[in-house]
This record gives C-alpha cells, sequence and structure tokens, in this order.
C-alpha cells in the first residue's frame, strides 16, 4: 500500500514547501501589517519582531512559490535558529517550555528544502524545464 504513496513523493514534497510557505507568511504579515489583531502587532520597525516580519514576508513568499527554493530556504532556516536563540532558548531548555516548538520546527523544514529542493509545483522546476 506504501508502495504506491510513494510515487507522490515529489508533489508531496511541493505541498509541504507551499503550506509551509504559507504559514510562514502569516507570521510576516501579522508583524508587518497587523492582520489578524494580534496583541502588540504590527511590531515597531526598530524592534526584533519588526525586523523579522519583512523577512518572513519575503522568504515566505518565495517558499510559497518555490522561487530561489534553495537559497531562500537556506536563509530561512538560519533566521529561524538565530531566533530561536535569541528569543526562545532563555526562557528555558527545552522548546516546549520556551515557547520555541513552532520556530525550531521552521529551522529544520527549511534546511530540509536547502536539501531537497523546491519540488515540481514550483518557479524553480517550471524554469529548469526551459
Amino acid at each position: 500500500m506504501f508502495d504506491r504513496v510513494s510515487t507522490w513523493q515529489p508533489q508531496l514534497l511541493s505541498l509541504l514547501r507551499i503550506v509551509a510557505g504559507l504559514l510562514f507568511v502569516s507570521h510576516g504579515v501579522a508583524k508587518v501589517l497587523g492582520f489578524p489583531a494580534i496583541e502588540g502587532l504590527p511590531a515597531p520597525g526598530l524592534s526584533l519582531a519588526g525586523l523579522s516580519g519583512p523577512l518572513e514576508l519575503v522568504l515566505g513568499a518565495l517558499l510559497v512559490i518555490g522561487l530561489f527554493t534553495r537559497p531562500a530556504a537556506f536563509l530561512a532556516s538560519g533566521f529561524c535558529a538565530v531566533g530561536y536563540w535569541m528569543v526562545h532558548a532563555g526562557q528555558g531548555a527545552l522548546p516546549i517550555v520556551n515557547g520555541g516548538e513552532t520556530i525550531a520546527l521552521y529551522c529544520f523544514v527549511w534546511l530540509y528544502f536547502v536539501a531537497a529542493g523546491a519540488g515540481p509545483w514550483s518557479v524553480d522546476a517550471m524554469l529548469k524545464r526551459r
């Protein structure tokens, strides 16, 4: 049964990139545009959240469409690693304690895309075919 599912691996790679990218973009939209309304957002421009919002927005958009996927994922992964250590690590040793589960997961998902690429449903794949 699972052998047949593995034939969908390339498409599922693209689907993971798109969904994770949309979720990443939502962080940027909240920080930059204040939507949805979350207490303390939009973030002031020179605050840590104010500086991270545009990065999440731009890198997330590139990842959603699958353009420059490997470099965008590399930057996003590094950004998430730095964010984890700057914001969360000082609040406790474990991500479940310090609230860093999401950013830690993003870090490794983006690191995976550095190695795996965008998948077939991407601008990168479309450009490669040409």
